[in-house]
């Protein structure tokens, strides 16, 4: 693709999660953590330069879409990445590494054959001492949203708000002493 001759930044100040323009002006291929921001300069798959001014910090996901000042949408697709690739003899064994994963807090693409993560080679080596068969893949990662919706966490921190609107300080019994 060539860069655009136009100089001008287009503005998306909302996001959805689903395209209602079946074809959107340009897209954006992210990863799974430059999916999660509020207020970034990206650039397009063509090019062109887009200003992305959320009202919060949202967790973008793949198929959703950018809404341009003016009018028109940018799509948003999930950039291959180094991850590691989880499967088990048994569907049960599937579930159980599953719980692992999650009790460590580490996102997690589900499918009913195997699981995805990012690479971590503390969590391969646990995966691989619960009997895991553990590959190295390349490809796109879309994980589970969470019981929270779409909004992450990267710690162990849960007094922030997600773009759900509520915090997660001792919400319903959900507090964590570690």
């Amino acid at each position: 693709m060539t860069a655009p001759t136009h100089l001008h930044t287009m503005v998306a100040r909302q996001y959805h999660g689903h395209a209602h323009d079946p074809q959107p002006k340009d897209q954006v291929v992210l990863d799974y953590d430059a999916r999660f921001l509020r207020r970034k300069v990206l650039t397009t798959e063509s090019g062109a330069r887009l200003l992305v001014d959320l009202p919060q910090t949202t967790s973008l996901d793949h198929g959703g879409v950018l809404l341009l000042e003016g009018g028109g949408e940018i799509a948003v697709v999930a950039a291959a990445e180094e991850l590691l690739e989880i499967t088990a003899g048994k569907t049960g064994d599937l579930v159980r590494l599953a719980w692992h994963i999650g009790n460590r807090h580490t996102p997690c693409q589900i499918t009913p054959e195997r699981l995805l993560i990012q690479r971590d080679h503390v969590i391969r080596a646990m995966l691989g001492q619960l009997g895991a068969t553990v590959t190295e893949v390349i490809e796109p990662f879309t994980p589970e949203g969470g019981a929270y919706g779409h909004g992450r966490t990267h710690s162990h921190d849960h007094g922030h708000t997600h773009s759900h609107g509520h915090s997660h300080d001792r919400e319903a019994g959900h507090s964590h002493e570690h």
